[in-house]
């Protein structure tokens, strides 16, 4: 029988926030109808160095123990208190090699990480979002701590729209439909006579936030984020703008991929 779920593949560094990040994982995962694996990688520099190989295999094995213990101690309470199965696996390696061998091998529907800092991203080391966002195809979510998915609650979706791109709320229906409406739209254009809302009639049920395009833009537009709880804002994934987005933007964010050519599934 063909598994028609999203592959969901959270990407951890098992720091504070890592209970927060699988919550936000299981809510994403009931919106689309998902399956999760949490996938965390040890640097060989967290090993103890030794002299002997029998003693560096021994000592790999002992970490490999020790931090199986500690992702079944964040994975199962989840899974119990939301009746979530949550599969989990633990590598060795360098951090981006394992990434990238992990999607050719699993081919991961969606990515999940963490952004670790408000004002800095900066998950796991140094380039990794920027990595996974180049080399994964499909949708990538940026979790952050503030107004987070909550499983089995009412989730407030944004939609961000620049000057350098524009998304197609018709290709996130999918998670539209698990949302609660009005959604809110916040448009930066190049001139605007005012930051006042536009009530827009359309198929899907949308209200709109306009603002103009200023150094200041992305501040004002995270005010109104805040102010109307949003608790997922959605975005192109080719957007020029995405880094500076990420940074100023205290919201988990979900940017938007191309179809996985190795499903039948929507993309959004």
């Amino acid at each position: 029988m063909k598994n028609n779920k999203y592959k969901i593949l959270l990407l951890s560094d098992l720091k504070k926030t890592t209970e927060l990040d699988l919550k936000s994982t299981v809510g994403l995962a009931k919106m689309v109808g998902g399956e999760i694996t949490l996938f965390h990688i040890k640097r060989p520099t967290e090993i103890v160095d030794r002299d002997n190989q029998l003693s560096t295999m021994r000592s790999i094995n002992e970490k490999h123990l020790i931090t199986d213990k500690l992702i079944e101690s964040i994975v199962k309470p989840v899974s119990q208190e939301f009746d979530m199965p949550i599969d989990y696996k633990l590598s060795f390696g360098n951090l981006k090699h394992e990434i990238e061998s992990y999607i050719q091998e699993h081919k991961p529907d969606i990515i999940v990480l963490g952004k670790r800092k408000a004002k800095k991203l900066n998950f796991i080391g140094d380039n990794i979002t920027e990595f996974v966002l180049k080399t994964h195809k499909g949708p990538v979510m940026i979790t952050t701590g503030k107004d987070a998915l909550q499983p089995n609650k009412e989730v407030a979706l944004g939609v961000l729209n620049t000057i350098d791109k524009t998304l197609d709320i018709n290709g996130i229906e999918e998670l539209i439909s698990k949302t609660k409406l009005p959604i809110k739209t916040f448009i930066i254009v190049k001139a605007a006579n005012s930051n006042s809302t536009v009530d827009v009639t359309a198929e899907i049920n949308t209200f709109e936030y306009v603002f103009e395009q200023s150094d200041k833009a992305l501040e004002s537009v995270s005010k109104y984020v805040s102010k109307n709880k949003i608790n997922l804002m959605c975005l192109d994934k080719n957007n020029k703008t995405k880094r500076d987005i990420m940074n100023k933007l205290n919201v988990s964010l979900l940017l938007t991929g191309e179809k996985n050519p190795d499903t039948t599934k929507l993309v959004f």
